[in-house]
């Protein structure tokens, strides 16, 4: 670190089509978890801000939901809520799936990949209208052979809405060094927004109900549509230094209840436990965990979670 230099700090928002691993991404830029991943699509609802430092630059990272063609209001308001992040911040990187983006230039795209696709191309069109200029990351480069990336940058580039670049594997971290510090280089000269070690402005019942939600999703993705939400509900600092937590998890019908509470209770057991094990470390003390799993039918048309989420109701 150059004491002599500046310090700046600044907002970076990544946007991108659903499961182009815009939380994989925010998390290795940042160095720890502050954004749920599992893999199903659109499972980040709100943006997450997440806290990377790069030398004397501090880089906000606005972690958006993925942009999609929406139908619901809960689809509605994690669009919006998307936009305003991008809309908000000093620099914008648009993540794409670079092997999605072949797959279907090839003609051997599936239903998820030309539906990425489309997504991509979605952006495209509201960057245009935003006259908003982007940062291209094109992720997932491992195995991918440089000259079918090389034909894929040109089409993209020929949009007019990229002014560069990056090739990066949001997993493995190969390319995310350099798009960090292109980053630091577009914040503005200030001081910084957070104290150096934090990594996240997530308010902790909220980080809390996000890694139980994970849980859920990673458990029972397959059997379980999204229609679940997770709400602390009691977190009390205890004497001892242990923390205290109890959280319900809403779902829409009877047998959604039963998918997560599972036979004999097992499944509803690992969800505690792994949340409980991961809160543990993110918290750096012993956590005693309580799960409730309750049937709210209509909890997607709920002014009240949505202001708990931090997403617009109206939409």
């Amino acid at each position: 670190m150059n004491a002599s230099a500046p310090t700046r700090a600044g907002f970076a928002a990544i946007i991108g089509a659903p499961n182009a691993g815009k939380s994989t991404l925010t998390n290795r830029l940042v160095g720890s978890k502050v954004s749920i991943v599992t893999r199903k699509v659109q499972t980040t609802r709100f943006p997450v801000r997440g806290v990377a430092m790069a030398g004397q630059a501090q880089i906000v990272l606005v972690d958006t939901p993925g942009i999609f063609t929406p139908r619901r209001r809960l689809d509605r308001a994690m669009v919006r809520s998307a936009w305003a992040g991008a809309e908000d911040a000093d620099a914008v990187v648009h993540l794409i799936d670079v092997q999605a983006e072949l797959a279907v230039g090839e003609g051997k795209g599936e239903g998820s990949d030309k539906k990425a696709v489309q997504d991509v191309r979605t952006i495209i069109e509201g960057l245009k209208g935003a006259k908003r200029q982007a940062i291209l990351a094109l992720n997932k480069i491992d195995g991918v052979k440089r000259d079918r990336m090389l034909a894929v940058v040109q089409e993209l580039f020929d949009t007019g809405v990229y002014s560069e670049v990056f090739m990066i594997s949001a997993t493995t971290g190969a390319g995310v060094e350099d798009l960090r510090e292109r980053l630091a280089g577009l914040m503005p000269e200030g001081p910084w927004l957070y104290p150096e070690d934090q990594t996240a402005d997530l308010p902790v019942r909220l980080l809390a109900a996000e890694i139980t939600r994970e849980k859920v999703y990673l458990r029972v993705h397959e059997e379980l549509p999204y229609a679940a939400s997770v709400e602390t509900t009691a977190f009390e600092e205890r004497k001892d230094g242990s923390v205290r937590i109890e959280q319900t998890i809403y779902v829409e019908r009877d047998g959604q209840r039963a998918i997560i509470i599972g036979d004999k209770g097992q499944t509803l057991k690992w969800i505690g436990s792994a949340s409980r094990e991961e809160l543990g470390d993110i918290l750096d003390r012993k956590v005693h965990l309580f799960l409730h799993v309750k049937v709210r039918e209509n909890w997607a048309e709920e002014r009240e979670i949505y202001q708990g989420m931090g997403l617009e109701f109206d939409v």
